[in-house]
Formats: structure tokens, sequence, C-alpha cells
């Protein structure tokens, strides 16, 4: 079914069919028949971050912003599921067109720009939740807020979403918010995920549970600047990490007709260098806290490549555009 789907939404430009296309799932969810797109083997389960995950194959931040589709989306067989990137206000974003498909290479170009209804919204959402999986909340910050002052965002968000959540992640690795990558590095690095977390211990005694504070980084990162990630995560006590959000590189495309657009690379080109970004972390982290993999996963070989490098848990967005549900069931089977 999904194949014919698919067929159909490709007609479309793609942010029009993103948006379709959730509309069109929630429909299928409220008429109870999710079971005809869900994968059939959804159970795999493990526990990592303290947390019971159905399975180790989960949704990354992007598909879901606000939360407005969480119980259909989780009713197609996610071990578990991210919504976000959530900022403390709405915001519109970037101009359109700022998402582009290269169906020749399985990948997407985006600059959305964090569109999103605000992290108030979002908390009424999850409040709302029928969905009884593990869901992540992405947090980031607003375009009108300046770089200096982005810890004031991120704290604003962490408390908000905290007792919803049941992880948390902080993306400073977005391409698409000017001066959002340099929080990665150095003294800015130290100084916001010391801040942080501090209120996640504020957090975890006001509301007497712990909910794991990961960070997000970026593929576009050099040796020496993984390895310097890798000690403040471990300075900060932080409980894991995402590796990674979308590239500014472009090499080895075949679809010529969207090379040059500006924003964030996701999808099939993205796995080698997202998989070694992963070992690096493996190599420097030394199992001390847990690696969640993203970034190209398109096959069940994919995300193999993932759990060799080093990851726990691995997450799909692009490649579950491009082939559906039936990713979950073939990473899963591929497991067995």
């Amino acid at each position: 079914m999904y194949k014919f789907i698919h067929r159909l939404l490709f007609l479309f430009p793609a942010e029009f069919s993103h948006h379709l296309g959730l509309k069109g799932l929630q429909v299928i969810y409220k008429l109870g028949l999710s079971s005809l797109l869900a994968a059939k083997s959804q159970d795999a389960p493990l526990q990592l971050l303290g947390l019971n995950f159905k399975n180790p194959v989960g949704l990354a931040a992007g598909l879901d912003k606000n939360a407005d589709y969480l119980d259909a989306l989780g009713s197609l067989g996610f071990g578990f599921i991210e919504v976000g990137t959530v900022t403390p206000k709405p915001q519109a974003g970037n101009p359109k067109p700022r998402l582009f498909r290269l169906a020749a290479d399985h990948a997407l170009i985006n600059r959305m720009g964090f569109n999103n209804k605000g992290v108030e919204h979002l908390v009424s959402r999850l409040k709302k939740r029928r969905y009884q999986g593990i869901v992540g909340v992405n947090i980031g910050k607003n375009l009108s807020t300046p770089v200096s002052d982005a810890h004031k965002d991120y704290l604003l968000c962490l408390q908000r979403v905290y007792p919803y959540a049941d992880y948390i992640v902080v993306n400073l690795s977005s391409p698409n918010t000017p001066g959002l990558r340099k929080l990665q590095f150095g003294e800015e690095l130290d100084k916001l995920l010391s801040m942080l977390r501090q209120e996640q211990l504020d957090l975890q005694e006001k509301h007497q549970r712990h909910v794991p504070l990961l960070l997000k980084i970026a593929p576009d990162l050099k040796e020496q600047e993984c390895q310097d990630i890798a000690l403040a995560l471990l300075t900060h006590n932080f409980d894991g990490v995402i590796a990674t959000n979308t590239t500014i590189a472009r090499d080895g495309l075949q679809d010529k007709a969207h090379v040059g657009q500006s924003g964030g690379l996701s999808g099939a080109p993205l796995l080698a260098q997202s998989s070694k970004i992963v070992h690096l972390l493996q190599r420097y982290l030394q199992g001390a806290i847990p690696i969640i993999a993203v970034g190209g996963i398109d096959s069940a070989e994919a995300a193999k490549q993932k759990f060799r490098a080093g990851a726990k848990l691995v997450q799909v967005y692009t490649g579950f555009i491009y082939e559906g549900p039936a990713l979950i069931e073939n990473i899963l089977a591929a497991q067995e």
C-alpha cells in the first residue's frame, strides 16, 4: 500500500506532500486502519537510558515538529518517536520553497528553519497523547534570539517539556539557524551544557523523575571536534548523544537540479559521514553513554552499519519517506 502512497505523494512539491501525507495518515489512524501500513514485526525490546524501548528503530525529529500526529505515527511500529524541533515562541521558518527531493540520490535538502507552533502548543499535544511508547522532545532556539542568549531559549524549553517528555534532545546542529552550530564548540558548548545539566538536576528534584538529556550533533565535524564534544558530554554528565543532523556537504550527488540549494542534506548520501562520526564518538566515549544514530538509514544494511559503529538505537526520517514502514520491519528482521 505504501508504494502507491509514495507514488502519489511524489507527484506534488515536497513540503505539500509532507503535510498531505501526515493528514492522510491521521485519517487512516482515526479510521482504525493503521495496520494496513504498519510494520508487521515490531517487537525487539531493549532497555536504555533507564527507558524500556519496544524496539531500537525510532522516528527522528523533524517529521512531526509539533506532536500533532504523534498517535498516528506511533501506530506504525516505531520503537520510539522524537518530536520537534520546538522553540519557545511560534515561528514560520524560512521562506518557501525550502524542501527539495533528490530522488536519484534517495535524499532531501531542507532549509525549514525550525518552523513550529511553539513550545506551549507542543506541550498541549503531549498532554493529550494516547501513544504509550517512548517520546523524545527535540528543543532549539528562536531565530529572533541572539546566539549569545540561546541558553535562555533552551532552558525555557527544557523546563516546559520536562514533565511530559521521556527524553530531551538539545539541538545545536541544524545548519538552517544562523550561528547555531557555533554552540557545539569550546567555551560556548561548556557553558551551555553546564547550565542545562544543572537545570536538569533541579527539575529532577522538583518532579521526582529523571528525564535523560542528550545532545544532537552535526556530521560536518573534524576528529578533534568530535573528541572535544565527547569530553564535554562526559564532563557535564549528559545522558547520551544523537549523531547526526543533516550535512552541508554536496559530494557525489546525481541529482543536479537541486544540488545548488542551500540547507541540510539528508538521506543516503549522508550515510558514510554520519557513520564515521558515530565511530569516532564510540572511540572517545568508550560506551560511557549511549549513541543514537541517524543519517542515511534507508535499508537494514545501513542500520547494521550504525550498530557496528557503536550505536545502541537508530532513527529514520528520509529513508522512511522513501521506503515507508516496511523499513522498520526490515531493520528488525535483519537483527534477529
